[in-house]
């Protein structure tokens, strides 16, 4: 048990803090901790708007409400109030209360009347293409298909096990691309992911970035049932467990360099700054005379200070200014690359970016790293400057390639009835498959970076290789889909030897916001916008990692309550990386256009037939016979009234409950 947590909210008022402890009081009292949302209705406008402390108080009583659902106590006291951290075990009750957690925030989600009308349109009957349909035209009946799988398992040998098989399930990926429509329904297939998302255990929550969704389907039953769906988006740009397996942790990066220094890496140590350089637009800067051209060659703390300081001007600026439909405008069409790259916010970055890069060029300069040969490399890696300089340069090279070259796996599973028979490994294989790979990189080939050419005041394309996808589990106790999921490489058509494979790299640190509700999120906001000082997050594209999360940091921060401590959830997760070449690092640092991948990318179709075939040898065939699977799938069918788990529940607690008759549904 750790000790408990003084929280000291920046209330200023008796009537604040009084109510702060009723409401700390009777939320601790009521053992049902999902009665704290109907005890937070009932005190959060009990101080009055005019009273300076209302906000502040405000978001104070979402936060305890939030914690409180995690099981944390509190205790008021004259000094504030003391709170104890639940703590976190490695049972199936963790799990549990986890899984609670998700749930609430989930249903929340789905009380929303635009949600609720979004799901019940999807599942209204209509006309389609091919007669009447709805949503529930493409969940598979289980008891069909647990019928037909029992005759699978009577096949007299493997190839006619193999061929009943194929007859059964036949799965295959479909890529969403803007208005697509599903050619048997008429129903738009990004709905269609969507309405499936809902049943997911937790919230869903739209990310920034580069984004690709995917249904995977099975052409062997009518309308080609969804047998699960994927998603893949930016990666974080640091992970610790991550990085460490990649290589390119800073201090592993410099030993390494430092035990086996090359003219190669002396060479991408000169390359990669120059290249870093050429891509921020300065002429504005020259302009003004924060830098000339011998500054550039053989930058001076003077200059180099001198754009520090520009850059904290023009950030303070954007701040008070923030102008978000200039940049949203920008963003969307990149019309004008040079014109947004003169806005404040990015003046301020193109002004620490070229600081950041000229200081390395300093760093490296002072320890005789002047032209680029191993002996040179060598000397600089002796010394302290060549040592910061070598590492801030991996920093900026990495972040680089991280958009880029790599991916996270966002969503992926499979849904009833697929699930019960491992249909969660299927989606993960084809998650890391070359199709998946190969639309990817044919998506954004011809893209232009927002930030990168808003720094560069042109449109900086860089061609993507993906070379490696990241994933988390939802929780790090119990199974998880990912869990001993490798493929032999010369299974499609690889090397042997080779594997495709979820790698495990331990746990995650806990941190994050996804236990922290979404009035929550408003209520910090609303603090946050009552700043004399400008808004710190204004939800534009550059200004930072995570404008949810920063927004909840300096929200916490500006009510008194600690960032530090009630972000960091405690709520560990599995990590799982998955190498698609074998030269990870290399590609990951430009420092090869040449990578070998573990499963060629000629003839995709083909190879994702053979991962398929694998997956089906490997744990379907088997999976089928075991006791309760079948009957696990014949649970989920289209008989009235309908139990089929691939169909949203929305919560009905204050609602009417829909019925659908779904006698018809194709």
């Amino acid at each position: 048990m750790t000790a408990p947590l003084l929280l000291r909210p920046g209330l200023n008022t008796r009537v604040a803090w009084e109510s702060l402890w009723s409401f700390v009081g009777e939320v601790t009292a009521t053992p049902d901790r999902q009665s704290a949302f109907t005890i937070r209705d009932k005190f959060i406008d009990v101080v009055p708007p005019t009273n300076g402390d209302a906000q502040k108080y405000r978001a104070t009583i979402s936060v305890l409400t939030d914690l409180r659902l995690q099981g944390w106590e509190f205790v008021a006291s004259e000094q504030g109030v003391e709170a104890q951290r639940p703590a976190v075990s490695e049972s199936a009750f963790e799990k549990d209360r986890l899984r609670t957690i998700h749930s609430h925030q989930r249903d929340h989600q789905l009380k929303d009347p635009a949600t609720r009308a979004f799901v019940r349109e999807m599942e209204r009957q209509r006309r389609g293409p091919l007669g009447w349909i709805s949503i529930f035209s493409l969940m598979r009946d289980g008891r069909e298909l647990a019928n037909t799988l029992q005759k699978v398992i009577a096949a007299a040998t493997d190839a006619d096990r193999s061929a009943a098989l194929a007859a059964v399930i036949d799965p295959y990926v479909q890529p969403i691309q803007g208005e697509e429509i599903c050619q048997f329904t008429g129903l738009r297939l990004y709905d269609v992911w969507r309405y499936f998302r809902y049943t997911w255990s937790t919230p869903y929550n739209s990310v920034p970035g580069r984004r690709l969704f995917f249904l995977v389907r099975d052409r062997a039953a009518p309308n080609h049932p969804i047998v699960g769906i994927g998603a893949l988006g930016s990666s974080v740009v640091q992970l610790k467990n991550r990085d460490n397996w990649i290589g390119w942790s800073t201090d592993q990066f410099l030993s390494d360099l430092r035990t086996k220094p090359t003219a190669q890496w002396a060479r991408w140590v000169d390359a990669t700054l120059k290249s870093l350089l050429r891509d921020v637009f300065r002429r504005d800067f020259a302009a003004r005379g924060l830098i000339t051209s011998a500054d550039i060659r053989r930058p001076s703390p003077e200059a180099i200070g001198k754009l520090r300081r520009y850059a904290a001007e023009r950030r303070r600026h954007h701040q008070m200014y923030p102008h978000a439909a200039k940049h949203k405008e920008h963003s969307r069409d990149g019309s004008s690359w040079a014109q947004m790259a003169t806005t404040p916010l990015f003046q301020s970055k193109r002004a620490e970016t070229l600081a950041y890069l000229l200081d390395v060029r300093r760093r490296l300069v002072a320890s005789g790293f002047t032209t680029p040969t191993v002996g040179r490399l060598r000397k600089a890696l002796a010394t302290a400057d060549g040592a910061v300089a070598v590492k801030n340069l991996l920093r900026r090279a990495r972040a680089s390639h991280v958009g880029i070259d790599m991916l996270d796996i966002t969503v992926c599973g499979a849904i009833d009835p697929y699930r019960a028979i491992l249909g969660g490994k299927l989606v993960s294989l084809l998650m890391a498959s070359p199709e998946v790979a190969a639309f990817y990189e044919l998506r954004y080939e011809t893209a232009s970076s927002v930030i990168a050419s808003a720094i560069a005041g042109r449109a900086l394309k860089r061609k993507p290789t993906l070379g490696l996808l990241c994933t988390t589990s939802l929780y790090a106790v119990g199974a998880s889909q990912y869990n001993r999921l490798k493929m032999p490489a010369e299974a499609a058509g690889g090397r042997e030897g080779t594997y495709l494979e979820y790698v495990p790299l331990g746990e995650s640190r806990g941190w994050g916001s996804y236990h922290l509700s979404s009035q929550t999120t408003r209520e910090l906001d609303l603090l946050l916008q009552q700043e004399a000082n400008g808004r710190r997050v204004n939800s534009i594209f550059g200004e930072g990692v995570s404008p949810k999360l920063r927004k909840l940091r300096a929200g916490l921060d500006l009510a008194g309550l600690p960032p530090e401590v009630l972000l960091n959830h405690g709520s560990k997760r599995l990590i799982y990386v998955i190498p698609l070449v074998t030269n990870v690092r290399d590609v990951l640092l430009g420092r090869t256009a040449r990578p070998r991948f573990i499963i060629p990318r000629g003839n995709v179709s083909r190879r994702n037939s053979q991962i398929i075939d694998y997956w089906k040898r490997r744990w379907l065939s088997g999976r089928i016979e075991r006791e309760g699977v079948l009957e696990e799938v014949a649970k989920h069918n289209h008989t009235y009234p309908v139990s089929h788990g691939a169909r949203v529940v929305l919560p009905t607690e204050g609602f009417e409950s829909t019925q659908i008759d779904l006698l018809d549904a194709g």
